[in-house]
């Protein structure tokens, strides 16, 4: 609750102004000398001062509450201050209120304005404390982010910036970290970035796919197997947690772990021991594990496929990434840093790439880069070297809001689709009659596809059709892509 000092040297008015505060829901301070004011103000977190202008009897002249705001100002500069006074003097008010006093009022005073004065200035001081502590704790995340290695990391959105600040966050500590989110979306970045910001990146750092390992290799490379543990093993195999002892081992889609292998994890990561294959010497490591899926673990664990234990041992702290859908802000850097210096992206295209959802997420559009960087013709890139389809910029009705209808309607309508309209409206005896030009355009479709190998924008192009149009045809002529 916000506490006001109210100062002066009538007992009586210090009580009526308490009183009309505090049934306005404030806390009140009262004094009735300057040295006092000044004392509390150093003691207390004050708000705002409602301060008399004269504290000796039968002194008009102002110049004590002259001086106690100057005092005020030199102790706490931004503290809003209100000066009452029964002798007004003009010039005295306009010299106080230039060196930022908030308000001056006479005796007596207005309640409901001088009220109205008080609300609108805590509101201010509330909002000017919340900017500067929010520009504290800015301040501190920028100098941490200065100071930290992002592992080359691109990004422009706000949900990937608090992506990075967690990741920085928990890369102090040694627990173990589970990051979920979609394929291809970078993960692995950010246990780049854990383990680069953490006290063991000194350490080594051992990465292994779990989807990408055949199940009945799977627990050798954790866990390493003896010389003949299995057939081919023929030499001692060293396990990645051996290999990643002391520092931190990476288990990328780790709901693709079998259930036996799952029991092993549980173990060592509960007491940093386990057996290789084929042994019986125990051995202990101290690693730090840091996993990602983008399975539903939940479910799995619902299903039976998935320990529930091992996913709380896993998950002591979840860093979720967003799907790049939901980050369109970082399509544009990622892509400029796909292409590199050497080419550069009409306006159009730049449009193109931000429309779609990119279900691959990162790596599909790192794809389509290469792609795209591959089958140019200039240094400029166009909508055709993506593959992607020309979306032009929406119109804005007069509310500022986006008309698709009027995009829509903008669209160019090649002659093509017009007879398809056109025909889709004749009598069924006309759509008959005209069964040989059908299996001309479907002959002049697959020509098409097969020539541009099925890339749809380019066929669509050199029919001079859009891609819903040529969609639309080739559904109707049962043409499979």
């Amino acid at each position: 609750m916000d506490k006001i000092l109210i100062v002066d040297d009538n007992q009586a008015v210090c009580n009526a102004l308490a009183l009309m505060l505090e049934l306005n829901g404030y806390q009140t301070l009262t004094c009735l000398s300057p040295d006092v004011a000044l004392e509390l103000v150093g003691l207390h977190d004050v708000a705002l001062v409602v301060q008399d202008m004269n504290f000796t009897q039968d002194t008009t002249s102002g110049e004590e509450g002259r001086s106690l705001f100057y005092a005020f100002r030199q102790q706490q500069p931004k503290l809003p201050i209100i000066l009452l006074t029964a002798w007004t003097q003009l010039e005295l008010a306009v010299e106080l209120v230039k060196e930022g006093a908030a308000d001056y009022m006479g005796k007596p005073w207005d309640d409901a304005k001088l009220l109205t004065s008080i609300n609108n200035l805590i509101s201010l001081h509330r909002l000017a404390k919340d900017n500067a502590k929010l520009s504290r704790v800015e301040n501190q995340r920028m100098a941490a982010i200065k100071d930290a290695d992002l592992c080359g990391i691109v990004f422009n959105s706000g949900a990937m910036q608090r992506c990075v600040d967690l990741a920085l966050q928990i890369a102090k500590s040694d627990v173990s970290v589970l990051i979920t989110g979609p394929n291809g979306a970078g993960k692995d970045k950010l246990a780049d970035i854990i383990h680069a910001n953490s006290s063991l990146k000194q350490r080594p750092f051992i990465k292994v796919n779990i989807g990408a390992l055949p199940m009945d290799l799977l627990e050798a490379e954790l866990f390493g197997a003896e010389a003949g543990a299995f057939t081919g093993a023929t030499k001692t195999r060293i396990g990645r947690f051996e290999a990643a002892d002391g520092g931190t081992l990476f288990l990328d889609e780790i709901g693709n772990l079998p259930l036996s292998g799952q029991v092993k994890l549980l173990r060592v990561l509960q007491t940093g021991e386990f057996e290789r294959l084929g042994s019986h010497q125990t051995r202990k490591v101290n690693v730090r594990v840091l996993s990602a899926t983008n399975a539903d673990l939940a479910q799995d664990i619902q299903a039976g496929r998935f320990r529930e234990d091992l996913f709380y041992r896993l998950n002591v702290i979840e860093l979720p990434l967003p799907a790049l859908k939901e980050r369109k802000d970082d399509v544009l850097p990622l892509v400029e840093h796909f292409i590199g210096t050497d080419f550069s992206l009409s306006h159009q295209t730049q449009l193109a790439l931000q429309a779609p959802p990119w279900p691959g997420n990162v790596r599909e559009l790192e794809n389509a880069c290469r792609r795209a960087v591959i089958l140019a013709s200039s240094s400029e890139l166009t909508v055709e070297d993506f593959g992607l389809e020309l979306h032009s910029e929406p119109t804005l009705d007069s509310k500022g809001l986006s008309n698709p209808l009027e995009t829509e309607k903008k669209s160019p309508i090649s002659p093509t689709e017009v007879d398809v309209v056109q025909t889709e409206l004749r009598p069924n005896s006309e759509v008959t009659s005209g069964a040989a030009t059908a299996r001309d355009e479907k002959a002049s479709i697959e020509s098409a596809l097969a020539q541009h190998r099925g890339v749809i924008a380019r066929v669509a192009k050199s029919l001079g059709l859009s891609r819903q149009a040529l969609y639309r045809r080739m559904e109707k002529y049962g043409i499979d892509k």
